[in-house]
């Protein structure tokens, strides 16, 4: 009899955590015909963490910053050891401003922006050269995964 509880306990960690599993991977965009699985930033905090402490990251993925509102936006790198991409979209998904090959930055609150030329809801963070793998040119559509439940 005791023994039945801890199975049904077990069993729904596992499942939980299967959950987890399918769910990391299911966010992805699609920019100039490439796919990256992306993680999101949805609040203030995600957003201020982004992609920050990390040595390291795959080609394919990349971090889909989702804001309330379309607005100025300029984003730092404190505390991000990878160079990066910045890429900022409307709220129709077009590409209006890019900032390439951004280089890390330890210094802290020193660190500098980098701003949007234009107004943007969305922001893409693509390993360094990506863009200009891509051959990227502001206009560029990007295309969101429906699991990312971006407004319609």
């Amino acid at each position: 009899m005791t023994l039945r509880p801890l199975l049904r306990s077990a069993l729904l960690v596992l499942a939980l955590l299967l959950s987890s599993c399918a769910s990391a991977g299911s966010h992805w965009v699609e920019l100039a015909g490439q796919r990256y699985t992306v993680e999101l930033a949805t609040n203030d905090a995600e957003r201020a963490r982004g992609l920050m402490f990390r040595d390291s990251m795959p080609r394919d993925r990349g971090m889909l910053f989702i804001h309330d509102a379309q607005t100025p936006l300029a984003y730092w790198m404190k505390n991000t050891r990878i160079s990066l991409d910045i890429l900022y979209f409307d709220e129709g998904l077009r590409l209006v401003s890019q900032q390439r090959d951004v280089p890390p930055c330890s210094a802290g609150n020193r660190c500098p922006t980098y701003p949007s030329s234009a107004p943007a809801r969305y922001v893409l963070e693509l390993n360094a050269g990506e863009a200009a793998r891509l051959q990227l040119q502001d206009g560029a559509t990007l295309t969101v995964s429906p699991s990312v439940g971006l407004p319609r």
